[in-house]
């Protein structure tokens, strides 16, 4: 069997692959491996014999997919934090990693470890797959050819060893410090709606009885008051209508709005009274149905451009995008595979539909031209040499390049007629594609190492100055955080999950109260920060 393993590449790849994607699916008290634990199962299918790896080109196209699509969905994120509240947030993320760095340094003084194992080490207290893809690229690049095997290993081996307590740990440091703090997640979210990107959005209608409400344009009203509403239909004398910016609300109206309870309650409050009627339920002339972007043409553009109201007298209400549902403004930039719901005369829907193509067959096709092109532009990129002071040269290599481009084409979205954003379901695909097979030949290509040094190595070691290394910067981030910062605890634990990129993390039930937290992984193609928004909105 090993040999026929051996003899086989692809049958080792999916052997491993099978073997370790349901392992990750196991829960323990909320959390779960997740995908990493395709690295776990390469390292126990490569432990049987030395020469039962991956070849090199597996682990070289899984690292390319992983951070290209990676970059390519932070892209908005990553610039957008540099802003504002985001930039001091993204320095105490920068100074917690540096204080990691730093007790790892003296692990590898106290521990005489190799700089290799150190590097491991570190990658995998703070469970930073890319990290280590990044120290192993950067071994690729520079260790001599003799030693060019062992040396790969090593940062494995001590990535895989500090791993499993890098998760457990951190985990362990936010269950203790919540219960000793008393957190409230709730109050703290109701304080900050700034942030909050996923409350549940309901319509209402609201009869026009209060004075100060009419002779304004609707749109002036929402400026002058930063109402985050958006107006849907409007009844007078028996017409129902589509409402427009430029209307003028009259006593005895009846309009029906979209947005949270809280900000209907307080539009409401201001325009009259609850009524007793519901015309988002009156669907005789005024219909709505939910749309895919699936039309190339629209990714990157913003609702206004497109004129609904005017050229098709047509509404975007709501826009659904990945798992969140967000309510729509002028400036609301389209992307693939978002889902937008839109209300228009019965008669012109089927127009709008073609507009935005509603092809779910669509969605899960990639721009092979776009996104080849820009694989290439990151492979390139890396390829640079750059020079440094002291006569220091590097190279980004295909781990740096790549990521360094896509994070630039995913901010702009788009050059012309090309669209550099994928689709979010097929970026996650082959985001998850690349990452196993990154996992399993970088697992298959150390296991035989990784159990050696385990066992006659100082493999315990390594496990208790990572569980240290992690605990301490947990504690160090949450501590400054809440109560030196005074930063939100959600907040927190969603840069805990941002400087640990890897599913446990955010499989953890502490961390998905971090949602709102605009600094860490952000929702799939991130929608445009809330310190950027207009508030003129306008009914698109």
């Amino acid at each position: 069997m090993i040999q026929l393993l051996i003899d086989n590449p692809l049958l080792l790849l999916f052997v491993v692959a099978a073997i370790g994607y349901p392992l990750g699916q196991i829960r323990i008290r909320g959390s779960s491996l997740g995908v990493a634990a395709v690295l776990f199962a390469g390292l126990g299918v490569g432990a049987l014999h030395p020469d039962l790896k991956l070849p090199e080109i597996v682990y070289s196209l899984g690292l390319v997919l992983f951070v290209y699509t990676v970059g390519l969905s932070s892209g908005p994120g990553f610039f957008a934090s540099l802003q504002r509240k985001g930039l001091r947030y993204n320095l105490l993320a920068v100074g917690v990693i540096l204080f990691a760095a730093g007790l790892v340094v003296v692990a590898h003084f106290l521990l005489q470890l190799k700089p290799t194992l150190t590097a491991g080490l570190f990658a995998g207290s703070l469970t930073n797959t890319p990290a280590l893809a990044g120290v192993v690229e950067y071994i690729k690049g520079y260790a001599p050819q003799a030693l060019r095997d062992q040396m790969l290993a090593e940062p494995v081996i001590g990535y895989s060893i500090s791993y499993p307590m890098g998760v457990v740990a951190m985990i362990l440091v936010i269950s203790l410090v919540q219960r000793l703090w008393r957190v409230d997640y709730q109050a703290e979210a109701e304080s900050m709606p700034e942030f909050a990107t996923n409350k549940e959005l309901h319509a209402r209608t609201v009869s026009v009885t209060r004075p100060d409400a009419t002779g304004k344009p609707i749109r002036k009203l929402i400026a002058q008051d930063r109402w985050d509403v958006i107006f849907a239909r409007l009844k007078r004398d028996d017409q129902l209508m589509l409402v427009d910016g430029g209307m003028r609300l009259e006593l005895g109206d009846q309009v029906s709005l979209v947005g949270t309870l809280e900000e209907l309650d307080r539009v409401g409050g201001y325009l009259g009274e609850l009524s007793d009627q519901r015309l988002d339920f009156d669907r005789s002339e005024l219909d709505y149905r939910r749309m895919f972007v699936s039309n190339p043409h629209l990714a990157g553009r913003r609702l206004r451009d497109l004129h609904l109201i005017r050229e098709f007298e047509a509404v975007v209400t709501r826009v659904r995008r990945g798992d969140f549902e967000l309510l729509p403004d002028g400036d609301t930039v389209l992307e693939l595979g978002d889902q937008v719901r839109v209300l228009a005369h019965r008669n012109r829907l089927e127009k709008v539909r073609e507009i935005f193509g509603d092809s779910y067959r669509a969605l899960g096709e990639i721009d092979v031209l776009s996104f080849s092109l820009g694989v290439a532009l990151g492979l390139l990129l890396g390829s640079i040499p750059i020079s440094l002071p002291g006569g220091v040269v590097f190279k980004l290599g295909i781990a740096g390049g790549p990521l360094v481009a896509a994070l630039i084409l995913g901010a702009m979205g788009r050059t012309g007629p090309m669209v550099w954003s994928l689709p979010y379901s097929a970026n996650l695909t082959l985001r998850q594609v690349g990452l196993v097979l990154f996992l399993a030949a970088i697992g298959t290509r150390s296991g035989y190492a990784f159990v050696t040094t385990l066992i006659q190595g100082n493999g315990a070691l390594i496990f208790a100055a990572g569980t240290l290394v992690t605990a301490a910067a947990a504690l160090a981030t949450l501590w400054i955080g809440h109560k030196l910062m005074k930063v939100p605890m959600g907040l927190l634990i969603g840069m805990l999950a941002g400087l640990r990129p890897s599913p446990p993390c955010w499989a953890s039930p502490w961390s998905r109260a971090a949602t709102i937290c605009p600094t860490s992984a952000t929702p799939p193609s991130t929608p445009r920060p809330w310190w950027s928004r207009s508030w003129s909105r306008s009914c698109c």
